[in-house]
């Protein structure tokens, strides 16, 4: 779902400002953190230690633990920097007009990829144990409802809609059979009026 285009995990990095220590560093980072997602793919989050997770990189274990003194330090890089992205590319689909069947489209890739989409889960879920990571969870939920207030200022509409759309999501790794952006698309307009009604 994601390429590191030189941005750290909580923000910005300009190439042309930043030196190449920094830069390396950074994406080693970076590139630990999508190992971790892919540790949880296959052995889930019970499943992280930083020997994996740095094996998954090509890293020694002394890189993960660098990087990320604790696994609850780690795990919770992988959950900022999902959550992030996540929020962004929702975000991305609140500016202005009818796009519904923009984010129909950006489901149905989502689906598409299960694996992933069940680390993500599985992060997300984690941050019902531990309170201190919702802030990150927090900006999705808020990015789905800023998505949501585009059609409809009904808070109760907008809390459905939030919470439809997790869902849906989680439904589809329960079955083989993943929604087309079209079936999204039809359950987006069953979910929301046209832009500017309640």
């Amino acid at each position: 779902m994601s390429s590191f285009q030189a941005r750290p995990v909580g923000g910005e990095l300009d190439e042309s400002t930043t030196d190449g220590r920094r830069l390396k560093g950074l994406r080693r980072r970076h590139a630990l953190i999508e190992a971790t997602l892919r540790v949880i793919e296959r052995d889930g989050v019970a499943g992280v230690s930083h020997r994996k997770v740095a094996r998954e990189a090509g890293m020694p274990t002394s890189a993960s633990t660098y990087h990320f003194t604790s696994l609850g330090e780690l795990l919770t890089a992988a959950l900022t920097s999902v959550m992030e992205e996540d929020s962004a590319r929702m975000r991305r689909l609140s500016s202005g007009g009818d796009r519904r069947r923009d984010l129909a489209v950006l489901l149905s890739q989502v689906v598409a990829d299960p694996g992933r989409l069940l680390a993500e889960y599985e992060l997300f879920l984690l941050a019902a144990r531990r309170p201190h990571l919702r802030s990150a969870t927090d900006g999705w939920l808020g990015a789905v409802k800023a998505f949501a207030n585009c059609y409809t200022d009904d808070p109760v509409r907008v809390r459905v809609v939030a919470g439809a759309i997790d869902g849906l999501l989680l439904h589809t790794l329960l079955t083989d059979d993943k929604p087309s952006a079209e079936e999204f698309e039809g359950f987006l307009t069953d979910l929301l009026p046209s832009p500017g009604r309640s």
